[in-house]
């Protein structure tokens, strides 16, 4: 019989991911100078060679292998490659940290100082973990060591900084945006890991659906005016962006970017890295970019009017710009333009195609589960359509590390900018309901549903989007 094992962060640490896996051990006790492991392989060569790669006392508990299958996939993540490395990391605490995140997949590194211990979590299919604790005396060390490495200032402890670090492993490069707050008990530091190369992007494999990929690149063929694509931070638009970048890009094709930071490259594009602190800004940069004959310009966000207004006047001058912003849906893009004080009758000539989009978990394939319809597990405020009778719940394995769930899915709501909506938006008329029912345009809730109608996703992961 299985039980909850969740392994303890000091004890979790000790030995790598690879380590676990390749021996087939996990740890339940540290005492002075021994280690005491649960493994199903108890042979005294298992215990020499531990203690030989360790440096340690090793003892070893016998369990079965089921359970360390559980155990194993429960507490630790496997690369997401098939590289093969040597299991004896290198003694830089911090070079371990950055590879096993990269390793894993994670997205972001989060170092928290506390008032009695400080941690490391990874965030990790948007959700974030703890991986390791770092004792108060160490962690002042390793913040320094970040900022040498970002180019920072480790004599400024008072103010944010943000910085660039480029990991070099044998087997890949990859860069890391470095951002630091100060906080109560001392310098937090948020690492982004950045990808390297976007030519594995695309959009067919994004999420959207056969009918909104022919409507949005059908937008994107026209040689100028504004594609907007709206989310929270974390939804994956520069992803998409990138996506759309690539299928624009030939060698007839004059593309520039502006972005803060730069997360992919792109063979052929021409990318600019945002320097706020020496006035290279969006809205002075686009102002250059118009002088270096574009045809395609993508700009990283529109945080102001100043850029909001570039990015028109460049549409309006026959070029195709492509940017994100942070609304809630497809529509509220038109009013959040207005809110900066763009006219309405210029969004309404420049704007070719609001996105809105979000991210959802894809439920493992292997051990999901049917069960019945209830309305309990609804938004109280959600009519329950009648042929929805099951759904598929997260249930956890082996295979999907016992969350349910594996990789991600975007969500898209796409509204085409056509004449009616152009006369709308001119009338300051925002309201188009009836316009979306009528023209089956399908949106972030209705399409959240279709994916728990399929069993893509639970109706746990969908719940924000059908609350809407």
């Amino acid at each position: 019989m299985k039980r909850n094992f969740d392994i303890a962060t000091p004890l979790l640490q000790l030995i790598s991911s690879e380590q676990a896996y390749h021996y087939n051990i996990v740890p339940v006790k540290a005492k002075d100078d021994a280690l005491t492991f649960k493994t199903d392989n108890t042979t005294d060569m298992l215990r020499q060679e531990l203690q030989i790669v360790l440096g340690r006392t090793v003892h070893l508990v016998a369990e079965t292998s089921e359970n360390m299958q559980y155990y194993l996939t429960t507490n630790f993540r496997q690369r997401n490659d098939n590289q093969t490395e040597d299991l004896h990391y290198s003694s830089d605490f911090l070079e371990k940290i950055l590879r096993s995140a990269k390793d894993i997949g994670s997205s972001d590194i989060h170092f928290e100082p506390y008032e009695l211990k400080c941690r490391v979590r990874f965030r990790l299919d948007g959700k974030l973990k703890e991986q390791f604790l770092i004792s108060l005396q160490e962690y002042p060390i390793i913040v320094n060591k970040l900022k040498i490495k970002a180019g920072l200032d480790i004599s400024e402890k008072r103010l944010p900084q943000d910085g660039r670090i480029t990991v070099k492993t044998d087997a890949d490069e990859f860069d890391i945006r470095v951002s630091s707050l100060p906080t109560l008990h001392g310098e937090k530091l948020v690492l982004r890991i950045l990808s390297k190369d976007a030519n594995h992007i695309n959009l067919s494999d994004l999420g959207f659906t056969g009918q909104e990929l022919k409507i949005y690149e059908e937008t994107i063929k026209k040689p100028n005016g504004i594609i907007l694509i709206s989310g929270p931070t974390g939804s994956g638009k520069t992803t998409t962006l990138y996506a759309t970048l690539k299928l624009l890009n030939d060698d007839q094709t004059n593309i520039l970017t502006i972005e803060d930071p730069i997360e992919y490259t792109l063979e052929g594009v021409n990318q600019v890295q945002l320097k706020e602190n020496i006035g290279l800004d969006f809205s002075s940069t686009l102002r250059t970019f118009l002088r270096q004959d574009p045809d395609v310009i993508m700009v990283g966000e529109i945080r102001d009017a100043k850029t909001a207004n570039m990015a028109i006047r460049a549409a309006l001058t026959g070029h195709l710009v492509l940017s994100t912003i942070h609304t809630n849906s497809a529509w509220s893009t038109i009013s959040r333009l207005i809110d900066m004080g763009i006219p309405s009758f210029l969004i309404a000539s420049t704007l070719n195609v609001s996105v809105a989009q979000r991210l959802v978990r894809k439920l493992c394939d292997a051990c999901k589960t049917e069960a019945t319809v209830e309305k309990s597990l609804f938004p109280s405020n959600f009519d329950i359509p009648n042929d929805l009778k099951t759904h598929f719940m997260a249930i956890g394995c082996n295979r999907c590390y016992h969350t349910g769930y594996i990789g991600r899915k975007a969500i898209y709501e796409i509204i085409p900018i056509t004449k009616t909506l152009i006369n709308h938006i001119k009338q300051n008329d925002l309201e188009i309901d009836d316009y979306i029912a009528e023209h089956n345009i399908s949106t972030l809730k209705s399409n959240a549903l279709s994916l728990v109608e399929q069993g893509v996703t639970s109706i746990e992961e969908a719940y924000a989007l059908l609350s809407d």
